[in-house]
């Protein structure tokens, strides 16, 4: 159990830098680029090999997974098992599968972390959001619908692998730790097939083993207010990140953004952070951190990664000021030029 691109060019969040290398292999072995559209975003798997077959069909593993744990996880197919637990969970027990149930537990023990800044039950008011159409709940169905979002009512039982909701009304949506899940299973079937030199991604969420020898891949975080600029860019080997932004799923009406990511205090789009980031090990943990941080704003979530030993973070603020973990040097520029 874990514990913890549209192409990846400056129109996704976060964008990885590639280097044509010549010379450095024997003349079969080449790096295999190959994206598709899975979970609702864009997802690519890169990696070196010396044999191109055996490259491709590792490929196809990745994506295949992917797959799977869309089927079992998507709140917008109604025969996944999540929404048979969001249909049923709120009157008996239902069993799941060990990999549903273990992104389940993952989500609690982030929940607890975080105090319940992260919460998969914020869907019991995200559910009465539609980006797509500009629809957004008003402050009475908000409050009727809050007493839904509580992590703490949501009961597993680790003998059956069983979820149960002990309020009604409760719904849960992975869109905030799925995504790193999966491509942490990605990274898992590379090493298993001993690739050594590769990156998976699945929309904000990436990570990376190796180098592009002797040179380390890069990252760029995007301008919140220009998709197709970058304003900063970092060397990462062996790690994972991911980036949480407003501008991924929202609508603005009467001068109010209205986001994905939402307060499981308020039920609202918070608006201190335009996007965070977060640097750690595996996928999982940089997609549930990235979540937390966003929600807390930048002085705050800033301190929640500095009382961690395995994370940093770069926040842009919503006045455009940068800020950096404690294990992050700045660099000279300390706000995004507006």
């Amino acid at each position: 159990m874990h514990t913890e691109r549209q192409s990846l060019s400056v129109r996704s969040q976060v964008v990885l830098g590639c280097f044509l290398l010549l010379g450095a292999a024997p003349l079969r072995a080449e790096w295999l680029y190959r994206e598709e559209a899975i979970m609702g975003t864009r997802c690519v798997v890169e990696l070196w090999t010396t044999d191109v077959a055996q490259g491709e069909a590792a490929i196809a593993s990745v994506f295949g997974d992917m797959r799977q744990v869309d089927e079992m996880m998507s709140t917008y197919k109604p025969t996944s098992e999540l929404s048979r637990v969001n249909a049923e969970g709120g009157r008996h027990p239902v069993v799941v599968s060990p990999e549903l149930f273990d992104v389940l537990a993952i989500s609690m023990q982030y929940s607890r972390l975080s105090k319940g800044v992260f919460d998969v039950t914020y869907a019991s008011v995200g559910y009465l959001y539609d980006y797509r159409r500009h629809q957004h709940p008003d402050d009475a169905a908000i409050a009727a619908a809050l007493p839904g979002i509580d992590y703490r009512h949501v009961q597993l039982d680790p003998v059956a692998h069983s979820v149960a909701f002990q309020r009604p009304g409760m719904r849960i949506d992975l869109g905030g730790i799925a995504k790193g899940y999966a491509v942490d299973r990605g990274i898992d079937i590379l090493k298993r097939a001993g690739f050594s030199r590769a990156m998976v991604n699945a929309g904000g969420d990436s990570r990376i083993i190796g180098d592009r020898f002797g040179k380390p891949w890069v990252i760029g975080i995007r301008d919140p207010d220009n998709r197709d600029k970058v304003v900063m860019r970092i060397p990462l080997e062996d790690a994972a990140f991911s980036t949480s932004g407003d501008y991924e799923r929202f609508f603005d009406e009467g001068g109010v953004r209205y986001h994905h990511i939402l307060d499981p205090k308020t039920g609202k789009s918070p608006h201190s952070v335009r996007s965070a980031t977060i640097i750690a090990s595996t996928a999982t943990r940089t997609d549930g951190l990235s979540k937390t941080v966003f929600i807390l704003g930048p002085k705050a979530g800033i301190d929640f990664i500095n009382g961690l030993t395995d994370a940093d973070a770069i926040v842009i603020a919503a006045d455009g000021k940068v800020y950096y973990s404690k294990g992050l040097a700045p660099p000279a520029a300390a706000s995004v030029p507006k």
